[in-house]
């Protein structure tokens, strides 16, 4: 287990102090196993791949949107999130595809130079088996979700409609069709957790009849049900980082229910190793 009292960088790269980011107190952190600290960020090693999951910190923006906030889609300076963008690409060593997400299940290969379109493309989740290229989702309080085999890799954006949508399938199918060869790995990172997320009859009924155990009074376990669709389809081991985007310090994360919908977006990055 890892415990996190300030920024542990993975690598000579800048980093900054993770002291006071909440209201009262320095942050006190500990990961589950495999799951690390790379500068503000949470890390993990999968087979033949990374995922990064990036916290709130190390950013440009102010107000709600302090300070790294990625997401174009929000009333932020669209000056700061493309330096915020920028200053990603450049800690990583990456060019970072994303696209226009809609809480759907369609999962598109990224193009080979990572390049954003100048109209990304609409999809919620994107696959790669190019060296260089990360393919990136934003989330604030929706499961960022990493699966990777050898020579493939995907990041794939998981709220209940893209789960009920079968969007987790699609990126296994994604990184096969890529060539990923080997057992399959996976990486949930910081949501909604069932602590926190409470959902209308409508929702629950979504998933009471093949996800049952899912349901938490009024919550909704959205992890356990990524977990189980990702054993269903293939997914060989899978790691949870644990983290609860609703009540966690608020300094780590966005997150749209606790923020009431004026915040940012954190991402979920993955990239072969």
């Amino acid at each position: 287990m890892g415990e996190w009292r300030g920024a542990k960088p993975s690598s000579p790269k800048r980093s900054r102090p993770f002291a006071n980011v909440g209201a009262t107190s320095p942050v006190k952190l500990t990961l589950p196993q495999p799951f690390q600290f790379s500068g503000d960020h949470l890390m993990i090693e999968l087979p033949g791949a990374r995922a990064l999951f990036t916290t709130r910190r190390g950013g440009v923006s102010r107000g709600p949107y302090t300070s790294l906030n990625l997401g174009f889609k929000t009333a932020d300076s669209r000056d700061a999130v493309a330096a915020n963008r920028a200053a990603l690409e450049s800690d990583l060593d990456l060019r970072l595809a994303y696209v226009r997400q809609v809480h759907g299940n369609r999962v598109i290969a990224a193009p080979v130079d990572g390049r954003e379109a100048p109209e990304p493309p609409q999809a919620d989740g994107q696959a790669t088996a190019t060296r260089g290229v990360g393919v990136a989702v934003l989330a604030a309080d929706c499961l960022p979700v990493a699966v990777a085999s050898e020579g493939a890799v995907a990041m794939l954006h998981a709220g209940w409609r893209g789960l009920v949508g079968g969007v987790l399938e699609q990126g296994v199918r994604a990184v096969r069709e890529l060539g990923g060869r080997g057992p399959l790995h996976g990486a949930i990172g910081p949501g909604a957790g069932p602590c926190c997320y409470e959902v209308g009859e409508e929702v629950h009924a979504a998933f009471a009849d093949r996800w049952p155990q899912a349901r938490r009074g009024d919550n909704l376990d959205l992890k356990a049900i990524a977990r189980a669709q990702l054993v269903e389809v293939g997914v060989a081991e899978v790691h949870d980082v644990a983290m609860c985007t609703i009540c966690s310090d608020p300094g780590l994360f966005f997150s749209h229910r606790r923020h009431r919908g004026v915040t940012g977006r954190q991402a979920g990055v993955a990239w072969l190793s």
